[in-house]
């Protein structure tokens, strides 16, 4: 071949037919064409079985071609490959953490939201729930002197669940802090045959009263208005139900016998759940009567 048209192959990818001396048929090598030796009279061509030399005797035709990357399409089907795994542990594991990450959030989200309810629910019944001291009537003793007893008209407050009057507390303050509970004994409804509430027998047809069994810390209950006798058989007071709370102040001030005039005294009525209920009164200057409105 001539050396003008060989010059134009180099490092072009050929397809090279050649044939022996003694051979019936052609052999084709495909590959790129290096160099060519025209001295020796060889061309070296990088084929698919790597570098080797051609006579170029022997060489009978050469085609210009498209080279086949068929090695590189294998090296990149691999490669891809491998990405592919790589991109699927990544999208497992993006999916693992995910999950978790989820799963703390419901147990998150439930725990917050059953103590969001149970304290919205403690909430409402600390707000709606207590007692109001509707008004307060004093006692005096026989001379008109001091105020030996008072009766605290109470009620629940509007909406609330009912009160235990067992668990309720009773402070007064004079010169020392006094705290009453309810004596249990001394529950009664009102005997509306006695001319004074502060004469309700502690039990029917009995002469000791209610006001007598009072102490320095127990006081005694009277129900005025008790349809369902909430107060009287368990000591529960609820929606509807007005009491009166009579309270020894002859025993609470042991040194005046009582509230003398002018003086005052104060405290609350705390349940156990829900707005406890305050009171402050001072007793007029004179006594025209037994009972003494105070509210």
């Amino acid at each position: 071949m001539e050396k003008k048209y060989l010059e134009r192959l180099i490092g072009k990818y050929c397809k090279v037919v050649t044939k022996e001396p003694g051979e019936e048929r052609a052999s084709v090598v495909t590959g790129i064409l290096e160099d060519v030796d025209y001295k020796d009279g060889f061309i070296l061509i990088d084929s698919s079985q790597g570098l080797g030399c051609l006579r170029i005797s022997t060489v009978i035709a050469i085609k210009p071609g498209k080279k086949r990357r068929v090695e590189k399409r294998k090296i990149k089907v691999e490669e891809e490959a491998m990405v592919g795994i790589g991109t699927l542990i990544v999208f497992i594991a993006m999916v693992l953490i995910a999950a978790v990450a989820a799963s703390v959030l419901i147990t998150t989200s439930e725990t917050l939201q059953s103590r969001a309810r149970t304290v919205g629910t403690a909430t409402i019944r600390e707000v709606s729930a207590g007692v109001s001291i509707e008004s307060i009537t004093g006692y005096t003793n026989v001379n008109k002197t001091k105020i030996e007893y008072i009766a605290l008209t109470v009620r629940p407050r509007a909406g609330s669940k009912d009160i235990d009057l067992g668990l309720c507390t009773l402070s007064v303050l004079y010169d020392d802090l006094t705290i009453l509970t309810l004596n249990e004994s001394l529950v009664q409804t009102v005997n509306t045959d006695n001319k004074s509430v502060f004469e309700t027998p502690i039990t029917s047809g009995s002469s000791y009263t209610i006001l007598d069994n009072t102490s320095s810390i127990k006081f005694g209950v009277i129900s005025i208005h008790d349809p369902d006798s909430s107060v009287t058989t368990t000591c529960g007071m609820n929606s509807g139900d007005r009491i009166i709370i009579i309270v020894n102040l002859s025993a609470i001030i042991t040194g005046q016998g009582g509230l003398p005039p002018r003086e005052s005294v104060e405290g609350t009525l705390t349940p156990e759940i829900g707005i406890m209920a305050q009171y402050d009164t001072t007793a007029p200057a004179v006594f025209s009567k037994r009972i003494v409105n105070l509210s």
